[in-house]
């Protein structure tokens, strides 16, 4: 027995239904699957405040490459690129992505970062152990005062699995991480070596931020928190004996000048 022309009509918009349905999750899926670089380094800048950029971004979101570029944010002049691309693969996992990335100058073989993800909610692992090695001129992007500072040396970050975690809009941070200020030097300055720097993040209630000095005649030293209202820092600079004339300059830079310290503020 033939269908009735109303069964073939049905049977036709649902075809139809099908096919168009088909054809916007096939257009979804590659979209996803080949979604550029730029969509990865615009959400960067966004979240640095644009102070981080990936510029001449190349490839896709999943395997791309970039310069890693400091700037001073939004319509800054300074701007300093590092030597080099930086590489990235980004796979799903289990609860979110992996950012896998390389970079020959500055980062330590192959730096893995999970991202999980979840309703309201975000957590990113850094692993334990060295993370990377940068000029420390890069800074200079940055702006004031770093371009003023003219800074020479290395600056080094090492992870003792920190962890960072939102929820409902509040954030937390556990473990913790190490960044080394090795062999510093100034342009404003006529001392080769200023010294060596330890700035300790300490993850917990309240995530605690510790600069110390491990050698040399600039003794710097301080201690902050970081909350929910930002970074508030507070901090000292001063001359070892003997000194005091050679770094006078670099003291009034560095911040508010009480007696023969130079007084470090931030927040």
């Amino acid at each position: 027995m033939s269908p009735l022309p109303n069964d073939w009509s049905r049977r036709l918009r649902g075809g139809r239904r099908w096919a168009v349905g088909g054809a916007a999750l096939g257009a979804a899926a590659a979209l996803v699957a080949f979604a550029p670089a730029a969509w990865l380094t615009g959400a960067l800048a966004r979240a640095s405040g644009e102070r981080l950029l990936l510029a001449d971004a190349q490839g896709s979101i999943w395997n791309g490459s970039a310069v890693p570029v400091l700037t001073g944010g939004p319509g800054a002049r300074d701007a300093a690129a590092l030597p080099g691309r930086l590489h990235w693969t980004l796979r799903p996992a289990a609860t979110g992505v992996v950012l896998r990335a390389r970079q020959a100058c500055c980062i330590d073989g192959e730096l893995a970062l999970r991202v999980d993800l979840g309703l309201g909610r975000w957590k990113v692992t850094l692993p334990a152990g060295p993370v990377g090695r940068w000029p420390a001129a890069w800074l200079a992007g940055l702006g004031t005062p770093f371009n003023t500072l003219g800074l020479g040396g290395s600056v080094a970050l090492a992870s003792q699995g920190l962890v960072a975690e939102s929820a409902a809009g509040r954030w937390s941070l556990s473990g913790g991480a190490t960044l080394l200020l090795d062999d510093m030097s100034s342009r404003v300055s006529t001392l080769d070596r200023l010294g060596s720097y330890r700035l300790t993040l300490s993850g917990g209630d309240v995530p605690r931020l510790t600069l110390a000095t491990q050698q040399g005649p600039l003794m710097l030293s301080g201690d902050g928190q970081w909350s929910t209202h930002g970074l508030r820092f507070r901090g000292e600079a001063a001359a070892a004996p003997g000194s005091e004339a050679v770094l006078n300059n670099l003291l009034n830079i560095i911040g508010r000048r009480q007696g023969t310290k130079a007084v470090i503020s931030i927040g």
